[in-house]
């Protein structure tokens, strides 16, 4: 059995079957972790929602920002500044009830001890071992599938509170569990966040660091795989591995096989958007 982590795919389905037909992905015997952000952007989100859905246990998903957004939209939330989305197939499809129903069981964190690795979508600030990592993932699951699914989807925009602290609590807490999964790159030696920049390490402004480069960070020694970078290349780091390699933007589309020495595929993409934004 073969077991790859696949990059951001935003709706580019195309590229993602060429890519499984390159590292010959046997459903009945390999299995894939996908690092979120299934859709939006590209031209075929539908497609990709169902494709990805349809392998069952096959596949496992954590969530991403682009795919909180959908499950925001499908509930009528849609922050005005944010207007550029391509999720209406979807809004829109017979079965759609029934991607958003399986969407929003979806994790924000998957842990395999026996493999030795961790997937986010994004990072994780530098006070959370794998423990407490777990149980704030797991405090956000439990809305996401409950009754307070849509007031939840209601105040999670925002990039406040930008601070850890065991002290928050209610939507605060919530919504600065959710941006470290789904959103961080940059944060200072404190793990205050820096949301607003997504370019390269270098672009960022004085004091802050990518979140892996943070000194004694509690995730210091564990593997971890996450996308929402299409701006950062792979890196030489032990434990880090960036897969979201900017299909979209006109870069790649990333496998990166995990059940043995880890070992990355790339496959050229035409691009959907400029790279102007992540």
């Amino acid at each position: 059995m073969a077991v790859y982590a696949i990059g951001d795919i935003q709706g580019c389905y195309d590229e993602l079957l060429e890519l499984l037909a390159t590292i010959r992905f046997d459903r009945d015997r390999d299995r894939l972790w996908f690092v979120g952000d299934l859709v939006n952007r590209g031209p075929k989100s539908l497609e990709t929602l169902r494709f990805v859905r349809g392998l069952g246990p096959a596949a496992i998903t954590v969530l991403g920002n682009h795919d909180l957004h959908l499950l925001a939209a499908a509930h009528g939330i849609r922050p005005d500044n944010i207007d550029d989305d391509t999720l209406e197939p979807i809004l829109a499809a017979p079965d759609r009830e029934v991607l958003i129903d399986w969407l929003r069981r979806l994790p924000l964190l998957h842990y395999d001890g026996a493999l030795g690795y961790l997937m986010v979508h994004a990072g994780l600030p530098p006070q959370w071992d794998l423990e407490l990592a777990q149980r704030c993932a797991g405090e956000v699951e439990t809305v996401l599938r409950g009754d307070g699914l849509e007031p939840f989807l209601s105040r999670m925009y925002g990039n406040k509170p930008r601070q850890w602290s065991e002290e928050l609590d209610g939507w605060d807490r919530l919504r600065f569990i959710v941006n470290c999964f789904t959103r961080m790159r940059f944060c200072d030696l404190n793990g205050r966040l820096e949301l607003k920049s997504a370019g390269p390490p270098g672009s960022q402004p004085e004091g802050y660091y990518p979140w892996f480069e943070i000194p004694a960070r509690a995730s210091e020694g564990m593997n971890v795989i996450f996308g929402h970078w299409s701006t950062l290349r792979p890196l030489d780091i032990p434990g880090v591995y960036p897969i979201d390699s900017g299909c979209l933007w006109g870069g790649q589309l990333t496998a990166l096989r995990i059940d043995t020495q880890p070992q990355r595929i790339d496959l050229p993409c035409p691009g959907w958007l400029k790279p102007d934004k992540d």
